[in-house]
């Protein structure tokens, strides 16, 4: 499931760090960005918004004005540098509120009590049902002059090596190479079941069984995970513990 969502922020340095986190977050998509309360109206009277990340002090037109004229959808996650405002926010049935500044850990927390929240209303998954496309199964790439057919469940892990990638299944045979960079390879899988952990790996998360000293553990092979990507791998890990 993926949820659809709009920032809305009087601040351009607030509205950039929630898009990236949006950007980190597999489970979500950015639809849009606002700088006031009249504007976001605007985009929200086209539909198709599931979640609003909403800043409580604007000028004009403030947050919670503006989340009393929507209703109940989209659902919003208040952003404010003031916690008295918590209570007011709550008062119009907002899902979460996240205090300024906010951490990636932070925000994670909170899409992840949203994305909750959406798998368990029906209504939701009724309208989504029809208009969402079926997880691929597998991917199709050129190796030794051949087009071959990889399952999506039989890959461990994807290791990278130059301007190739090696493809390493479960049945512990010699990996696939093709030609393919990291970048590709991460756009192609799906961001729900895999993940880069380092700058030479992507995993696939359903395969995960055992994590020994920071290195994820396939058989006899160690998958570091690198600084950069240890906060999301961590976060998402919890995330799937969820409920």
């Amino acid at each position: 499931m993926t949820l659809n969502c709009l920032i809305v922020d009087d601040e351009p340095l607030a509205l950039d760090l929630l898009e990236e986190y949006i950007g980190r977050t597999p489970f979500l998509t950015l639809a849009g960005r606002s700088n006031s309360g009249a504007e976001a109206l605007r985009i929200l009277g086209g539909g198709g918004i599931d979640l609003l990340f909403l800043d409580i002090q604007m000028p004009h037109l403030s947050g919670i004005e503006l989340s009393e004229m929507i209703g109940q959808r989209p659902r919003v996650i208040f952003t404010t540098a003031f916690e008295q405002y918590a209570l007011e926010g709550f008062r119009v049935d907002a899902l979460d509120y996240l205090l300024k500044p906010i951490s990636y850990a932070e925000f994670l927390r909170s899409a992840g009590r949203a994305l909750q929240w959406f798998e368990k209303d029906e209504a939701f998954r009724a309208g989504r049902k029809s208009a969402v496309s079926p997880s691929p199964r597998s991917i199709i790439v050129k190796a030794d002059y051949k087009q071959l057919q990889i399952a999506l469940d039989e890959i461990l892990y994807i290791e990278g090596v130059g301007d190739y990638v090696k493809i390493h299944t479960v049945d512990g045979t010699r990996p696939v190479i093709t030609q393919m960079s990291m970048k590709t390879a991460e756009e192609r899988l799906p961001a729900d079941r895999f993940v880069r952990v380092h700058r030479s790996y992507i995993v696939n998360m359903d395969r995960i069984r055992t994590i020994e000293r920071g290195r994820i553990v396939f058989g006899k092979e160690y998958i570091p995970v690198s600084d950069s990507h240890k906060e999301r791998f961590a976060e998402l890990l919890k995330l799937r513990s969820l409920g």
